[in-house]
């Protein structure tokens, strides 16, 4: 993509991001987000994140939590039934990856007043109790990015090829970034609300690596603590087949290793 192109799309990005805020002001006037913000991208869910909500602690680390929910276009009716379980949504007019949604995500729960964000999935893969066990360091002060890892925990997720890709970009990852980590696509993660604003991240989709190579490599104090990924129970990924997904992921994993080695 050239310069031209690369602006285009920014632009466009942005433009879909405040109508994705305005849409969010319409729907709750005045609102503004406790000390937690959980922050949850959403693409065709209606099934699932009603009872995704209603599960989330209204506190974790003796802090206010808050659900607020992302809808990443194309909206199926997840909006209402989020709204209807309690959390706070906006929806963006057109799908353009989770990682879109999560970053806007990121900058109104920042904007609205949180303090804390921490990332959940919208499918019912995470323990509401693993929320807390991943933010608690970030709350601490000892550690300023948290990530969930499924390998020091357990997964009920019984495919040999989504596993054995998680060891692998384990491995390479700790190997670009000289850090030992366990878990690079896990749902849960927990840093400062103020922490992603300080942070490139440009990826409309597979994140989870974008922000966790960026954090590391920006020199943050990093940790991870054990969850327990369930298998989903209703619907499908949306990422795709096993190979494209491995594909699509590598590709996200090295550009971003090679931008913040420039950086």
């Amino acid at each position: 993509m050239n310069d031209r192109a690369q602006r285009r799309a920014a632009q466009v990005d942005a433009l879909v991001d405040e109508l994705a805020k305005a849409d969010f002001d319409l729907a709750h006037p005045g609102a503004t987000l406790p000390e937690v913000a959980i922050v949850i991208a959403a693409y065709k869910e209606r099934d699932n994140i009603a009872s995704v909500i209603t599960a989330l602690p209204e506190v974790l680390c003796g802090r206010s939590a808050q659900a607020l929910v992302v809808v990443d276009g194309d909206d199926d009716g997840t909006a209402a039934l989020a709204r209807a379980a309690g959390a706070l949504v906006a929806v963006a007019p057109v799908n353009r990856g989770q990682g879109a949604a999560l970053r806007l995500g990121y900058a109104i729960a920042r904007e609205r007043g949180a303090t804390f964000i921490v990332t959940a999935d919208a499918d019912g893969q995470v323990l509401p109790s693993d929320l807390g066990v991943v933010l608690q360091p970030v709350v601490d002060g000892v550690a300023d990015f948290s990530n969930g890892s499924r390998r020091l925990g357990k997964t009920e997720v019984h495919s040999a090829a989504r596993n054995t890709g998680i060891f692998v970009f384990a491995h390479l990852i700790s190997l670009f970034t000289r850090t030992k980590v366990t878990d690079t696509a896990n749902p849960i993660r927990a840093f400062r609300a103020d922490f992603a604003a300080t942070l490139q991240l440009d990826e409309p989709q597979f994140q989870a690596s974008e922000l966790l190579i960026s954090a590391i490599m920006s020199g943050v104090r990093f940790t991870e603590r054990p969850v327990t990924m369930k298998a989903r129970v209703v619907g499908h990924s949306k990422k795709g087949g096993n190979f494209s997904y491995g594909r699509n992921y590598s590709r996200v994993v090295i550009r971003t290793w090679l931008r913040e080695r420039r950086r």
